[in-house]
C-alpha cells in the first residue's frame, strides 16, 4: 500500500502538467485581432550617428599585385663557346639573388656572367677591339678585383684579367677553336706559297734570256757611276797633283834663292857706301867751322849692278812660281770638270740601262706572271691580318649579360637544362619590390608622385610605402593593361622587411591624397543635406524623436565621413535616416 506522502507527490505532478499543457495551447492559439496586431509593422524611428571629433583621412584605395621591381627579360647577343653549332642549356638560370660576377647559367658547358653596365654586348670581344663596351668590361674587371687597365682597348693586360676571372670561376677563358687554328694555319701557308709563287716568277724573269744582257749592262753601268764618284771624290780632296807639287816646291826654292842673292848684294853694297872718309889735313884743322864733304874710297857701281840682277833674278823666279801655281789651278779645275762629266755620262748610263731593263721587263712574258703573284701576296697577307685581329683569347657574344644594375633577382628562367636558346633565357628583377595595379582615371587626378601610402596583406600586416608613378610611367613590362578607363599605378614599400615570400601576393593598398593637421568633427556623408538655396545642413536629435536642423561647411570627405564646421559638439546624434 502506498504511503500518504508518495500519493501527494503525485497528485501535484499532474496539475502541474495539466497546467503546462494549457498554457502552451493558450500561447498557440490567437484571435484574429491578436494575429493582426502582431504582423502591423513598429512604428518608425529614427537612424542616428555621432558627431565625432578625429583627424580625417583622405585615401585612394589600390588593389595590387606585390612583386619585385624592373622586370627585365634577359637575351643572349649570341653565340656561347665561339662556334655556331647548336646552343643547349647545360644549366638553366636559378631563381634568386644574381650578384656581379656570377655564371648564373651555362651553354654547351660554357659560362654566361651577369655584369654591370648600360651598353649591351653586341659582339665578340676579341684581340685588339676597341669601344666603349670593352672600357665598360675593363672597369667591371676592375670593381671585381682582377686589375687591368681601362683604355677601351682589348689588350694584353685586359685579356690576362679575363683570364683571370674565367679561372676563378672554374673556366677556361675561351681560346680559338680547332677551326679557328686550322683556319689560321691555311692562311698563314698561303702567305709563303704566294711568296714563294712570286719569287720563282721573279727568279724566271730575271732569268730570261730578254733581259739577261740588259742586267750585265745596269751592273757595268752601276759600276761605271761607282768608280766615276770615287774619281771625282778624291780629286776633290786632294788640292795639286805629285807633278804640280814638284814643280811648285822647285820654282818656290828657286824664288828663296833670288831672295837670298838680292839680299847679299845689297848687304854688301851698303857696306861699300858706308866706308870712313881720310883724315883731316891742316888747312882743314885751320878752319874749324868747314866740313868736307865725305869722299868715296871706293867704286860701287859693280855692286849696284850685281843687285840690279840680284832683283831681276827674283821677279824672273816669283813670276815663274805664279805661273806654275796658275797652270796647277787650271790642270786641277779641268780635271775635275772631266770627272763631273765622266760621273755624268755614269748617271745617265745607269738611267738607260734601268730604263732599258724596265722596259724589257714590261714586255716579258712572264711579267704578268709575276705581277698576278705580287697581288696574291698582298691578299694573302690581307686575309691573314684581317684574321689575326681577333685571333687569340677572345669573349664570345653570348657569354657575358650587360645589366644597368646589380646585384638583382633572377625572377623566372625561360629554359630549361637540354633546351635550345633561341629567345629570352631568363627575366631579372630589381631587390627591392613593387606593388602595381590601377585606379579609375577619375581618381587618378588626385594622385601626386611621393605621395604617402600604407600597403596591407591578406593577413592584416601594414607596411609603409610611396606613390612612385603614375599613367604610362608606371607601365611595367609584361603587365597586362587594367579595364578601359583605369590608370597604371606603381608604389614603392619603404624596405622590404618582413616582405620577403610574399612575391605574387594579392595587396590592398591606401594612398593618402589629403588628411587634417588636427582633430576635426565629422559625421557621415548620409546626414549632410543641401537645400534649395545650396547651403549644407544636417539634423540633430535634441529628444527622443524630436530634431532640429543645424546648418554647417563641409570640408575634407573620405572613407564615406565628412569634415563639418558650425554649431556641433561631439557626441551630438545627426539624422543619417529616418521616416
Amino acid at each position: 500500500m502506498k504511503s500518504p506522502r508518495r500519493l501527494l507527490a503525485f497528485v501535484i505532478a499532474g496539475v502541474v502538467a495539466i497546467a503546462a499543457a494549457g498554457w502552451v495551447v493558450s500561447t498557440r492559439l490567437r484571435s484574429p485581432a491578436d494575429e493582426a496586431a502582431r504582423r502591423a509593422a513598429p512604428k518608425a524611428s529614427l537612424v542616428t550617428a555621432a558627431v565625432e571629433r578625429r583627424k580625417l583621412v583622405s585615401t585612394v584605395v589600390v588593389s595590387g599585385t606585390l612583386e619585385y621591381g624592373s622586370p627585365l627579360p634577359i637575351t643572349l647577343a649570341g653565340v656561347v663557346g665561339g662556334t655556331s653549332e647548336l646552343q643547349r642549356v647545360t644549366r638553366a638560370p636559378r631563381q634568386g639573388r644574381l650578384k656581379e660576377g656570377a655564371a648564373f647559367m651555362e651553354v654547351n658547358g660554357r659560362p654566361v656572367f651577369a655584369l654591370r653596365g648600360t651598353v649591351p654586348m653586341h659582339r665578340t670581344i676579341g684581340p685588339g677591339t676597341e669601344g666603349k663596351d670593352v672600357k665598360q668590361l675593363q672597369k667591371a674587371l676592375r670593381r671585381l678585383g682582377y686589375g687591368g687597365p681601362t683604355s677601351g682597348v682589348f689588350d694584353k693586360a685586359t685579356i690576362a684579367a679575363v683570364t683571370r676571372m674565367y679561372k676563378k670561376k672554374g673556366y677556361e677563358a675561351q681560346q680559338p677553336t680547332l677551326t679557328d687554328r686550322q683556319t689560321h694555319d691555311q692562311l698563314r701557308k698561303a702567305v709563303q706559297t704566294a711568296q714563294e709563287t712570286l719569287a720563282t716568277e721573279k727568279n724566271t724573269l730575271d732569268q730570261g734570256r730578254d733581259v739577261l744582257p740588259l742586267k750585265v749592262k745596269l751592273t757595268n753601268a752601276k759600276a761605271d757611276l761607282k768608280s766615276a764618284r770615287a774619281a771625282l771624290k778624291e780629286a776633290e780632296r786632294q788640292r795639286l797633283t805629285p807633278e804640280d807639287d814638284a814643280k811648285l816646291a822647285t820654282a818656290d826654292a828657286t824664288v828663296r834663292a833670288a831672295e837670298e842673292k838680292l839680299l847679299e848684294a845689297e848687304q854688301a853694297l851698303a857696306a861699300a857706301r858706308n866706308q870712313p872718309t881720310a883724315a883731316p889735313t891742316a888747312t882743314s884743322t885751320a878752319l874749324p867751322t868747314a866740313t868736307a864733304a865725305p869722299q868715296p874710297t871706293q867704286d860701287t857701281s859693280l855692286l849696284e849692278l850685281k843687285v840690279r840682277n840680284a832683283r831681276a833674278d827674283l821677279d824672273q823666279a816669283q813670276e815663274a812660281y805664279g805661273r806654275i801655281k796658275e797652270e796647277s789651278r787650271q790642270a786641277r779645275e779641268k780635271l775635275l770638270e772631266e770627272l763631273r762629266k765622266a760621273e755624268r755620262t755614269a748617271k745617265d748610263g745607269l738611267v738607260t740601262a734601268e730604263q732599258a731593263l724596265r722596259q724589257a721587263r714590261r714586255l716579258s712574258p712572264t711579267k704578268l706572271k709575276v705581277a698576278n703573284a705580287a697581288k696574291d701576296v698582298s691578299a694573302a697577307r690581307s686575309l691573314l691580318a684581317e684574321f689575326e685581329r681577333t685571333y687569340g683569347t677572345a669573349i664570345p657574344p653570348g657569354e657575358i649579360v650587360f645589366l644597368p644594375k646589380l646585384p638583382a633577382r633572377v625572377q623566372k628562367a625561360a629554359v630549361k637544362a637540354g633546351e635550345v636558346v633561341e629567345k629570352e633565357v631568363a627575366t631579372v628583377t630589381s631587390s627591392t619590390f613593387m606593388v602595381t595595379g590601377s585606379v579609375e582615371s577619375a581618381e587618378s587626378d588626385l594622385l601626386r608622385t611621393g605621395m604617402s601610402a600604407v600597403i596591407e596583406l591578406d593577413s592584416g600586416k601594414t607596411y609603409p610605402a610611396a606613390l612612385t608613378a603614375v599613367g604610362e610611367k608606371a607601365t611595367v613590362p609584361g603587365q597586362e593593361k587594367g579595364p578601359e578607363g583605369t590608370q597604371p599605378v606603381l608604389l614603392t614599400p619603404s624596405s622590404a622587411k618582413g616582405l620577403k615570400g610574399q612575391s605574387g601576393a594579392t595587396v590592398t593598398a591606401r594612398v593618402t591624397v589629403g588628411a587634417t593637421k588636427e582633430p576635426v568633427l565629422v559625421v557621415p556623408v548620409a546626414a549632410v543635406v543641401t537645400g534649395a538655396d545650396g547651403k549644407a545642413r544636417v539634423q540633430v536629435e535634441y529628444a527622443t524623436d524630436k530634431t532640429k536642423e543645424v546648418e554647417i561647411r563641409t570640408g575634407l570627405t573620405a572613407d564615406g565621413n565628412v569634415e563639418v564646421t558650425g554649431a556641433l559638439n561631439a557626441g551630438d546624434r545627426v539624422v543619417v535616416s529616418g521616416v
